[in-house]
């Protein structure tokens, strides 16, 4: 390369540039820092004098390195620009090389076009010899396409006989026969074929038949069960070597095995009449081993091991069986005894040793795979409807057993007793036989069913102890009662009128409202019982026999706190009888106890004597009642009779003249403690539990000499019985009949300014239970309650 081309090819510099290139801000930063520092370095180097010496030294080296950086530039540039030079040259080449081929494909172009216009010619002749080729295939295969007709209708009469591995071969040659057409043909579809589809579709439906009675030919004739799955696995094995879409024999036959075997247990839809669950369900638990047990021993020799014929009877029965449970869940509701015995036998016999846990059955069926035979929905359900219809049924029952014991209590004999002289009555057994049967029957299916079985026991036994929440609600406790005597009746009436009772007819009661009703009527007159009270006496006796058995309903496991409401019921049950029982004893000593105090009492003993008598006659009839409901009696009696005597006192019918009437009342007050003291321990009382001792207290404030030391006394009253008020202090006081306006203030201050009684869990109220005559306002206190 001369020095003219290179100066050519030198590019040009712009003026004032030091360097070849465009202005670019990079390029004149880069070049202002390089003088910068170039500047930099030389103050530095020349900034002392004596540097100045060493400047021609300086000078030169840096000659040196400029020229050698002018040589390495131009050595890269020159090395650059040959090698422009040769792609220069190569792309004139190219471009030589690309016309000559575009000249040469112009003329093959040309050529093709005149090749077209001679083959449109050469087209007839073609179309000539593929019709030669068709007609010499044709004239060869005519007398074998002749026998097709004949053919089809001999294989479709091997169809019909059964004859299912002979008739698969003649299908075979005609499907081989027509394949050898097919090519030479190019795809023509011969009419003399068109039968061979139907006829290959209606033996895929022989073979389809013949699995669908697996069960039955295994037994009849197993050799047409084997041809026809062989037929199935040989045409699936055909098929897939000859990469043509598959005629899926093999599915269907497997297919109808399983339709086979569940139209023959579950074709018809199951819709027992009431009680015929039980004898389909035996049924199937005898069906479905043996059905296992064939499959096993007959029908899986017949199929290929792939097959998994115990597995596939397995598991076809359980779907099926499943498929049918829940279609019989969806219709019309299950009785009692049917949920009762689908769930027994879902959870126990279908799973039991007797069925699907039996050992017998190898693994090859596969059982722990199978879904439950009914899912927590149904279980759900089921036990639902069981409970629910269960608990109609332990009503009626209970209403009848109810309705039983109710009719007896307006007879003219007594009460029945046991062995031990007790009054006796079925009643509380057949209470106690149902529920019980109905707790003990449900642990046969499952825990959860037991508890809520449990649950509805103690509920309806809850109710059939107390129905009506009124009549809790509108009796009075029995002290109230006591001062009472007709509140009771009242009450009855009262329920009568909403409508809990109806006059003449026994309706759908409890226990207690039942109580209720014949205690109104008969102390109405509506209906007299002749044995009124052996017959409360005996309802006693069933709520201890309830009470001290209804333990046995808690099956094991139970929440201990399961029994506290019937338990609670049954003390109401119990305060309701002895309420009612003491009020007939109630309506004896009312008339004699309307005569104390009295004149006549203070001289003579005879009316608490009658008072004896008749209790004592009355409560002989507690040694039909078992303890410990007799000794509540007794205690409850004993207390009856002590407040009324307490009711009487403060009633203000007497007033003593004297010292020598208080002497009296004292003395007939000890009399008749000590009196009734001796009356109830022979009844079997104990002395400890006993009220009379109160009319000692009473004895002691009457008999004071001394008015002055009235506080004393008034305050050793109140602590034994802090439940004595103001009011009951005035009436004794006004008996004494020595007391004047100054010593009753004094009296009754001491009651308030004495120290507070300290409580007892043993006390038992008496006073508060009595009512008392409102004294006048001079007899009270300012800070009183009277005041």
């Amino acid at each position: 390369m001369d020095s003219a081309t290179k100066d050519e090819m030198q590019p040009s510099l712009p003026p004032g540039s030091s360097c070849p290139g465009p202005e670019w801000p990079e390029q004149e930063r880069a070049e202002q820092l390089a003088r910068g520092a170039a500047l930099k370095w030389a103050s530095g180097i020349f900034y002392r004098p004596e540097q100045l010496a060493r400047l021609g030294q300086y000078r030169s080296r840096e000659v040196q390195r400029t020229c050698s950086l002018e040589a390495r530039i131009k050595s890269v540039v020159q090395s650059y620009l040959e090698g422009v030079k040769t792609g220069v040259w190569q792309l004139a080449q190219a471009s030589e090389a690309v016309q000559g081929a575009r000249e040469a494909l112009g003329q093959a172009h040309g050529l093709l076009q005149g090749m077209a216009e001679t083959t449109q010619t050469l087209k007839p002749l073609r179309e000539q010899v593929a019709q030669h080729k068709q007609l010499r295939v044709l004239s060869q295969l005519l007398p074998r396409l002749w026998a097709v007709p004949a053919a089809v209708a001999h294989t479709q009469t091997l169809i019909d006989a059964q004859r299912l591995l002979e008739a698969y071969v003649c299908l075979r040659e005609l499907e081989q026969l027509q394949e050898e057409t097919w090519a030479p043909l190019e795809g023509l579809e011969l009419p003399v074929f068109e039968g061979l589809g139907p006829l290959a579709e209606a033996l895929g439906r022989a073979v389809e038949t013949v699995a669908g009675a697996a069960g039955q030919l295994a037994r009849e004739d197993p050799a047409l069960l084997v041809a026809a799955v062989r037929v199935a696995e040989v045409d699936a094995g055909y098929m897939a070597s000859l990469e043509l879409a598959p005629r899926d024999w093999r599915q269907r036959c497997l297919q109808a095995l399983q339709e086979g075997l569940e139209r023959t247990h579950f074709g018809t839809p199951l819709l027992p009449e009431p009680g015929a669950l039980a004898g389909w369900l035996e049924a199937l638990r005898v069906a479905l081993p043996a059905e296992l047990a064939l499959a096993e021993a007959l029908v899986a020799p017949c199929c290929p091991p792939h097959y998994k014929v115990v597995q596939l009877w397995a598991h076809t029965l359980h779907s099926g069986l499943r498929r049918c449970l829940q279609q019989l869940l969806e219709g019309p509701g299950l009785g009692a005894a049917d949920a009762f015995t689908l769930l027994h036998w879902a959870l126990h016999v279908y799973l039991g040793p007797e069925m699907m846990g039996s050992l017998e059955l190898g693994p090859e069926a596969d059982v722990s795979q199978l879904e439950p035979l009914l899912t927590l929905e149904n279980i759900e359900q089921l036990e639902a409807t069981f409970v629910a219809q269960t608990q109609a049924n332990v009503t009626q029952w209970l209403q009848r057993a109810l309705d039983g014991e109710v009719a007896e209590w307006n007879r003219e004999q007594e009460p029945g007793t046991d062995s031990s002289g007790f009054y006796h009555s079925p009643m509380p057994a057949i209470v106690l036989q149902i529920l019980e049967e109905n707790i003990r029957v449900t642990s046969l299916v499952s825990e959860s069913l037991q508890q809520r079985v449990h649950g509805m026991a103690l509920s309806e036994l809850g109710t059939f102890l107390r129905r009506s929440a009124k009549a809790l609600t509108h009796i009075q406790p029995l002290a109230l009662l006591l001062g009472q005597p007709k509140g009771d009746l009242s009450e009855l009436d009262t329920l009568g009128g909403k409508g809990i009772f109806k006059t003449g007819s026994w309706v759908s009661l409890s226990f207690s409202d039942a109580l209720i009703r014949f205690s109104r009527d008969h102390t109405s007159g509506e209906a007299t019982a002749p044995h009124y009270v052996p017959y409360l006496l005996a309802t006693l006796n069933h709520q201890s026999a309830l009470s001290s058995s209804v333990s046995g309903l808690q099956p094991e496991g139970a929440a201990s706190g399961a029994l506290a409401p019937v338990g609670t019921a049954l003390d109401e049950l119990q305060r309701r009888i002895c309420r009612l029982v003491l009020e007939a004893l109630l309506a004896e000593l009312q008339p004699l106890f309307a005569a104390l105090p009295s004149r006549r009492w203070l001289s003579s003993p005879e009316l608490l004597d009658d008072v004896c008598e008749r209790t004592a006659r009355f409560c002989q009839e507690f040694r039909r009642v078992r303890d410990p409901a007799a000794q509540l009696l007794l205690a409850e009696a004993e207390r009856m009779v002590v407040l009324q005597y307490l009711r009487a006192l403060m009633q203000g019918r007497l007033v003593c003249r004297g010292a020598h009437e208080r002497t009296q009342v004292a003395e007939r007050l000890q009399h008749d403690a000590a009196q009734l003291r001796e009356l109830f321990l022979g009844l079997g009382l104990e002395e400890s539990v006993q009220c009379a001792p109160v009319l000692l207290a009473l004895r002691d404030l009457l008999n004071l000499r001394d008015p002055m030391l009235l506080g004393l006394e008034v305050a050793g009253l109140r602590q034994k019985f802090p439940d004595v008020s103001e009011d009951h202090i005035s009436a004794l006081l006004d008996l004494r009949g020595d007391v004047s306006r100054e010593q009753r203030l004094a009296a009754l201050s001491s009651l308030q300014a004495g120290p507070q009684p300290s409580p007892s869990a043993g006390r038992r109220a008496l006073f508060s239970l009595v009512p008392a005559p409102t004294p006048a306002l001079s007899s009270c206190l300012p800070s009183g309650p009277c005041a």
